[in-house]
């Protein structure tokens, strides 16, 4: 069956659910990658791999979810809350853009206390104070939270924060997009099902935002549930191509609720065939993020060679993963190496993809690198 895949995506035609299923559970894993990479370079026909200088901030971790897979969020009453004030952050989102920063993604907790105007204020004065960073804020289950609290509808609240200086949404809280799994997952079930993240995606698009989509799996999820996830993300891409990238993560245990059913992490070679397959999968999609942060910076090289054509952010500050015990950093220098390492071209980019610089080519190609003369003229070239 993979020849006839394989026949059908170099004739750029779809692949259906039963051949992603086929993918996901039979083929042998290093098949993958040359069907991957084919897709890839019909996106991205150069051998750069882009990475944002960004961070992971948050405002709180009040959250009312109670979702059994995080250790990040503290109720109303724990001794550890925080909520951090409008000006607190911007304390935070200076530091931040001393650091080189363009993209700032902040996220916090569900906190019910918290008003409309309050997420609008974090907009507007980061976009006042510090117009060189992109404000990447608030995920699906944030935005549902302010309509709720406001009273007002999705799109009102989207306008709101549009009109305040933001234009992209982070693809958090999606974890597999099956309201099966999420039943079994998070207590804000059946507030938090699939349909409440797609509305605020599809609505986000509808505006004119760019947002990404995201995937957290090694839980509960089966193989079905992972090409439905897949599925509705393009079918979504379909309406209005507001995806810029797909990310996925694996579930992380220590602290969480959810490690008594979970009794092992996903590896890298689970990590590996779920890129191939979105790369794949999503043919709409643009890019494929490959992450180095929550799989290691080893696994990330190799995904580079599954599909994958970006490196992700520096996150320079984190905190969510970091309280399920995965504690991973790095620099610019590293990401860099990192990608030349793999035998591919670095390119800084912002929010959007937008490349801001082109880093010197590696001496040699690595593993499946294909320099070319483009390629080693660009990157030598760049400042």
């Amino acid at each position: 069956m993979l020849s006839q895949i394989r026949t059908k995506v170099e004739a750029g035609q779809r692949v259906t659910k039963e051949e992603g299923l086929y993918l996901l559970k039979e083929a042998h894993l290093l098949d993958l990658a040359p069907v991957a990479q084919l897709v890839r370079s019909r996106h991205n026909p150069e051998p750069v791999v882009t990475f944002v200088v960004d961070t992971n901030l948050n405002y709180t971790n009040v959250c009312d979810a109670y979702c059994t897979f995080c250790a990040f969020y503290r109720t109303e009453r724990d001794p550890d809350r925080y909520t951090h004030t409008v000006e607190q952050v911007m304390e935070q989102v200076a530091r931040a853009e001393g650091q080189g920063v363009t993209t700032v993604l902040l996220q916090g907790g569900l906190n019910p206390s918290l008003p409309l105007e309050y997420y609008e204020d974090l907009v507007r004065e980061t976009r006042r104070r510090h117009p060189s960073i992109t404000p990447h804020f608030f995920s699906a289950p944030e935005v549902q939270k302010m309509a709720q609290v406001s009273g007002l509808s999705l799109r009102e609240v989207l306008q709101r924060l549009k009109a305040a200086g933001q234009y992209s949404i982070p693809g958090g809280g999606s974890e597999v997009l099956s309201d099966r799994v999420k039943h079994r997952i998070s207590r804000l079930f059946p507030k938090g099902r699939v349909a409440d993240w797609v509305d605020v995606h599809r609505e986000a698009h509808r505006l004119g935002f760019k947002t990404t989509a995201t995937m957290m799996y090694g839980h509960l999820e089966e193989p079905e549930d992972i090409i439905a996830h897949l599925d509705t993300l393009r079918s979504l891409q379909d309406e209005h191509h507001g995806f810029t990238a797909f990310i996925h993560w694996s579930y992380k245990r220590e602290n969480t609720a959810l490690a008594t059913r979970v009794k092992e992490e996903a590896g890298p070679n689970p990590y590996l065939r779920l890129c191939a397959v979105a790369r794949i999968y999503l043919d709409n999609f643009p890019h494929i993020q490959a992450s180095w942060f929550s799989e290691g910076a080893k696994t990330g090289q190799v995904a580079l060679h599954f599909g994958a054509d970006d490196f992700g952010g520096t996150l320079f500050d984190e905190t969510v993963m970091q309280e399920a015990g995965w504690y991973n950093r790095t620099t610019v220098e590293e990401v860099v190496s990192l990608i030349q390492e793999a035998g591919f071209v670095p390119a800084q980019r912002n929010t959007l993809y937008e490349i801001l610089r082109y880093y010197p080519a590696p001496a040699t190609t690595g593993p499946g690198g294909r320099l070319g003369t483009w390629a080693v003229g660009a990157g030598a070239g760049a400042a």
